[in-house]
């Protein structure tokens, strides 16, 4: 596989971006509220893409 820094950095960037709206809609709407989950599960999408790309 060809390692991509730029491609790596941006993927770390979103996941912060992602976690920290995830957060932000835990603590205004409660954890198991749609809009948190939602992001839940974005951030679970891009944690895997982050370990595949990190192998």
């Amino acid at each position: 596989m060809t390692y991509n820094k730029g491609a790596f950095c941006e993927l770390a960037d979103r996941i912060e971006q992602i976690r920290q709206l995830m957060i932000t809609a835990g603590l205004q709407y409660g954890l198991g509220s749609p809009e948190t989950l939602r992001y839940s599960e974005q951030l679970d999408e891009l944690i895997l893409q982050y370990q595949f790309q990190n192998r």
